[in-house]
Parts: C-alpha cells; sequence; structure tokens
C-alpha cells in the first residue's frame, strides 16, 4: 500500500496541480486534510480519474471544512477516533488496514488541540488489527538527534508554560512520540531516524517551521519507505509538505517474507 497524506490547504487555483502531482506518484490510498464544501467534488472527480474511485469527506459535520479519504480499492466503514470535532477525522477500512486521517486543530483553538490528540490517542489504544494513521497533528515543536521529542507546552528554552502545562506536554508527547508505547510506528523515524531533522511546514521566508505531517503504522505493518514531497510545498502547492508511506502486511510466524514490489 502506497500512502499519501497531505494537508492541502484548501487551495482552489492550484487544485488541478495537486491532483497531478498526487497522480504522478501512483498511491493507492490519499488522505487529504483541509478540504471545504468547494474543493470536496472536486477533488472526488481528480482522484477518480486517477484511478482513485473510492472516496469519502467528512461532511456530518456542520462545519464547511474536514479531511478525505479516497483508496483505489473499495472502502468500508470503521469507527472514527473519538475526537470533540467529528470533521477533524474520517475511518475507512482498505484491504484489511483501517486507515485513519486526522487534522488536530492547532493552540489557537485552545484546549480542543489536546482533547483532540486525547482522543486520538484513546481511540487507536482501544482498537486492533492492522492500523494506520495519517495527517497533520499540529506537534511536535522539536525533535533532537538522539530522539527526544519536545511539545508545544514548552518555549523555545524547553521551560513548560505555565498556561498550558503537564496535561497539554502529555497530551501531544502521549501522540508523537508516545504511539510507540501502543506498538505503532512512526514511519519517517523507522525509515530515517532522527539524524536528519525534517519540517514539514515552514515560514513563508522558510526560516524554521515544525514536522506536524505523520504516518503512523501498527505492528502489523511493516514500513517499507517513507519520506516527504518538500518540492510540492517549496513550489507553492501548499504550505505542507505531502508524506508518502509505502506498507505492507508482516507476514505470519514462520511464513516466507513477499517480494518487495
Amino acid at each position: 500500500m502506497r500512502l499519501i497524506s497531505w494537508n492541502v490547504a484548501r487551495r482552489v487555483q492550484r487544485l488541478g496541480e495537486q491532483a497531478e502531482a498526487l497522480a504522478g506518484r501512483e498511491p493507492d490510498v490519499v488522505a487529504l486534510q483541509e478540504v471545504t464544501v468547494r474543493t470536496w467534488p472536486l477533488w472526488r472527480e481528480a482522484l477518480a480519474a486517477a484511478g482513485l474511485a473510492h472516496a469519502a469527506w467528512s461532511t456530518e459535520s456542520p462545519r464547511r471544512m474536514g479531511v478525505l479519504l479516497a483508496a483505489r480499492a473499495e472502502m468500508a466503514e470503521a469507527p472514527p477516533l473519538p475526537v470533540p470535532w467529528p470533521q477533524t477525522t474520517l475511518a475507512r477500512a482498505i484491504e484489511g488496514v483501517v486507515v485513519h486521517t486526522v487534522h488536530v486543530p492547532n493552540a489557537a483553538n485552545g484546549w480542543i488541540k489536546i482533547e483532540t490528540l486525547e482522543g486520538v490517542r484513546a481511540g487507536l489504544a482501544a482498537g486492533s488489527g492492522a492500523r494506520v494513521l495519517c495527517g497533520d497533528l499540529n506537534t511536535p515543536r522539536r525533535e533532537s538527534p538522539d530522539g527526544n521529542v519536545m511539545s508545544f507546552a514548552r518555549d523555545s528554552r524547553g521551560r513548560l508554560r505555565e498556561e498550558r502545562g503537564e496535561r497539554w506536554d502529555r497530551g501531544e508527547l502521549g501522540v508523537v512520540p508516545g504511539l510507540a508505547e501502543l506498538g505503532f510506528a512512526d514511519a519517517l523515524r523507522t525509515v530515517h531516524g532522527y539524524a536528519k531533522p525534517e519540517r514539514s511546514w515552514t515560514f513563508a521566508n522558510g526560516k524554521g517551521g515544525w514536522r506536524l505531517d505523520h504516518v503512523f503504522a501498527s505492528a502489523e505493518l511493516e514500513v517499507l519507505a517513507a519520506g516527504y514531497h518538500h518540492g510540492w510545498r517549496a513550489s507553492g502547492l501548499s504550505d505542507h509538505a505531502a508524506f508518502e508511506a509505502d506498507l505492507r502486511p508482516r507476514p505470519a510466524s514462520g511464513a516466507p517474507a513477499p517480494p518487495r514490489a
């Protein structure tokens, strides 16, 4: 399964270019964040033309922006993650793998951000089987080469901010990197480790940014390849880089591994 997760930043004028970039990678599953009531029908048509004929959007919400999942194979409904704003997440079962995409609200929305991250962790802890979490998680603030991760509960010097405190810190760290405690692998760090700094979102001047966009895979899945399409962000297609990961089921114990594609 080749999966691409991308915050497409509500773009309309460049949607055709975004769709062309995605189609060129021949993904099996696409997860998009910041898809609006205006762009949803455009995306549905563009993705179908690229062979991703099965698509769903989190339309149950009264809000006008949501998340999208599309796949080459048929999709079945799956229980969503228990988050405060239902439009921010979507789940579908695709060829035996439950794919969750989520757009975690940023800190401008206050404690909704932490309540969402807590819901993401709780939902994944309660589930079972082959699962993927992907999307714009709006965390972490910093990752060190030794694997140490800092949340946005802390200031630039690493001091805990009084107005956020320990719950905010736990909420962010419970997902990145804390999903490892639930058996989920951070796709990028599994393949590349922590030596290479990565920023999937940067300021307009290119000075500074954060790795906000992620793919996590449960223990039933093997991560074969993972990385960002930074060029898509640099060319202005979005303010986020897309994340691409190649995944496959792990063979049953004692069974030979299938050949790599």
